[in-house]
């Protein structure tokens, strides 16, 4: 199918917002040079003539700085930064909105701009029927119109028939939550009900030109199909290494520390088996989610919440709320255990209590950055956890003898020495693989997004061989004596070089306080919106908070960070056990998010395009993984001693 460009609408709700989306290479022009005229004065002659200002010199290092951001076209740095912030920015929970600017025109001829024939698109003739749900939506007039009584959304974007309703992420979710709880929404207007939705609405258009300032924008064009329609198509703008690489960065995390102790109880055989199935069938479903995107008849879904609103309607959106939520919650917790443990090993005259609150302290005001901020400095956590895998082999390959030895490895065992523990190793081995939930955005922000099953492939091939590694390494090196983070282990270990172990304490640190505010982020905002304290939450804003002073609010702001960190640090002490909370993300949430609701979304949404065969496989995935999921989520809440030996 071709799409020729065709003249776009002004996008009058972004009005004066758009520049904040595009960027422009810095450029700075050179200082001219009179021209020396046959003039025999000294100055004409001098040899300082020829050496450059202090201001040329910085701008000739600003123009090499920006040629190496920009060298590689697409696949620039600056590009790739572009490219993670943008992905940093889908953990949402939030009301907060998808953010849409107009592209002044695509070039049909330049392959890297194109427009894919496979990018889904905005239909501006679809209509409410292509919905479960009962929501109604403004004619389309090129305006951004304010929510109604009856919005699920805010369309940022030239209205566009619906699209991104209800999203995760959208103000619909925490609505509908509002809604299902007996809020009411007053029947009739009055004048100061309408300076009220005036202020409201001239604070959300602030918090849009704040949110555009931090956010990388979804690019959203207006093209012709042959047979004449006019859609609204998404320019994908991240190539296919920045998919791999945003995807990588997902799955990454402090999950593959807990590996070692998920082989110790299940042996080798039903170890490695799990570990295998539990990529491939994420690894499945991964895909299963950019088909439900494809198919729906509303091909204008973005977020993974779309996907269950159109397959099972509004409720399952705030379930869908509730199971990011909790997922966050959990990854929060179990990184300041990790940070806790970790640091008294380190310095035992140091409680673990102690340390959990002074990680609480600190990232207190490390929420306050922005997201452009977190993203970045996100960065950095990945990197520790590939620095604590290379130092952990170093340490390995150095020791001549047991415990903590590759070249002496540990006794180790082929089945479960404890088949009553086997179990809580289907929540350990489960747990590196919770990226469903970005996985639709980054599908959708791809250039060519027929390229996203392959990305996917080579993301689970990279991220597979690296958790395989590390969990064969570990078990290896310490069998039976491994501990819940396999850093514990080697931290015990006085005798490895006291230089890496002091690395790998820096590199353990990094990653709670790079990690932790950004998936609190979203935690935070859904507060706020709750509360009314955020100006974003337009459509159903506390009126308490109606005529508070802006100083009131950034009060509330503060407090609602402090409580929401004290609330991490005061879990992480009441439930100390790293192997516990991994064991609940991965079979609760894990298998909830990545794989059961993935298969129930394809089955519903894809029913008439799936052959009995297919079906059957996937009724049987699907009945198999909430086994697991009861039983690892079961054995996660049971003490350590409850467990019968056998």
């Amino acid at each position: 199918m071709s799409y020729t460009s065709k003249t776009k609408r002004t996008y009058s709700g972004l009005s004066g917002l758009s520049g904040a989306g595009s960027y422009a290479s810095a450029s700075s022009s050179s200082t001219a040079r009179p021209e020396n005229h046959g003039s025999t004065s000294p100055a004409a002659s001098s040899p300082f003539q020829d050496i450059p200002s202090r201001s040329q010199r910085r701008s000739s290092i600003s123009n090499t700085v920006d040629a190496i951001r920009h060298a590689g076209g697409p696949n620039s740095i600056d590009n790739f930064a572009r490219s993670w912030t943008r992905a940093a920015g889908y953990f949402e929970i939030t009301p907060s909105q998808t953010f849409f600017l107009a592209s002044d025109g695509i070039n049909p001829n330049d392959p890297e701009a194109r427009i894919d024939p496979y990018a889904p698109t905005f239909d501006d003739d679809a209509t409410d029927d292509d919905y479960d749900g009962n929501d109604d939506d403004d004619e389309d007039d090129g305006h951004l119109h304010p929510p109604t009584e009856h919005s699920r959304m805010i369309g940022p974007g030239p209205s566009l028939r619906g699209s991104f309703r209800g999203t995760y992420g959208s103000l619909g979710t925490i609505q509908s939550i509002r809604e299902t709880v007996g809020h009411t929404i007053a029947p009739r207007l009055n004048d100061g009900s309408m300076r009220h939705a005036a202020s409201m609405f001239q604070g959300e258009q602030a918090a849009l030109a704040s949110d555009l300032k931090e956010r990388e924008p979804m690019l959203v064009k207006r093209v012709e199909r042959e047979d004449g329609k006019v859609v609204a198509v998404i320019v994908g703008q991240s190539t296919l290494p920045q998919t791999v690489f945003n995807s990588v960065n997902v799955l990454i995390g402090v999950g593959l520390l807990s590996l070692p102790l998920g082989l110790k109880y299940s042996g080798w055989v039903i170890g490695l088996i799990f570990l295998a199935f539990s990529a491939s069938i994420t690894n499945y479903t991964g895909k299963l989610l950019a088909l439900c995107l494809n198919k729906a008849k509303d091909q204008t879904l973005v977020t993974y919440a779309d996907i269950a609103y159109v397959a099972f309607g509004h409720h399952a959106r705030i379930w869908i709320s509730f199971l990011f939520s909790m997922e966050l919650l959990t990854a929060c917790v179990a990184l300041i255990i990790l940070f806790g443990d970790s640091l008294n090993v380190l310095m035992p005259s140091v409680s673990v209590t102690e340390w959990k609150i002074l990680a609480g302290i600190i990232l207190t005001p490390l929420s306050f950055l922005p997201l452009r901020v977190l993203s970045f400095s996100s960065v950095l956590g990945i990197l520790s956890c590939f620095g604590i895998v290379v130092i952990i082999f170093i340490d390995g390959l150095s020791k001549p003898e047991r415990p903590g030895s590759l070249r002496d490895p540990m006794t180790t065992h082929m089945w479960p020495v404890s088949w009553a523990a086997l179990p809580m190793s289907f929540g350990l081995l489960m747990s590196p693989w919770g990226g469903h939930s970005v996985f639709p955005n980054i599908y959708k922000d791809m250039r060519h997004p027929h390229k996203y099953n392959k990305g996917v492939d080579i993301t689970y091939a990279f991220t597979f061989g690296l958790d395989l590694f590390l969990a064969v390494i570990g078990v290896l090196m310490f069998g039976d004596l491994v501990r819940d983070e396999i850093t514990s282990s080697v931290l015990n270990v006085k005798s490895y070089n006291q230089f890496l172990s002091m690395i790998m304490v820096i590199f353990i640190a990094i990653i709670p306080l790079t990690k932790t505010p950004l998936n609190a982020r979203p935690i935070v905002t859904t507060i706020e919106v709750m509360f009314g304290i955020d100006p974003r939450s337009l459509a159903m804003i506390n009126e308490n908070m109606v005529g508070v002073s802006p100083v009131t609010r950034g009060v509330a702001k503060i407090l609602i960070r402090i409580f929401t960190n004290a609330a991490f640090v005061i879990i992480a002490i009441l439930f100390p056990s790293f192997d516990r909370i991994m064991g609940l993300l991965g079979s609760f949430l894990c298998f909830s998010i990545c794989v059961i609701l993935p298969i129930a979304f394809y089955l519903k949404i894809c029913a008439e395009d799936i052959s009995i065969t297919e079906k059957r496989v996937c009724w049987v995935l699907l009945v198999i993984s909430t086994i697991f999921a009861a039983m690892g989520t079961v054995w996660s809440f049971l003490p350590a001693g409850v467990l019968p030996d056998w």
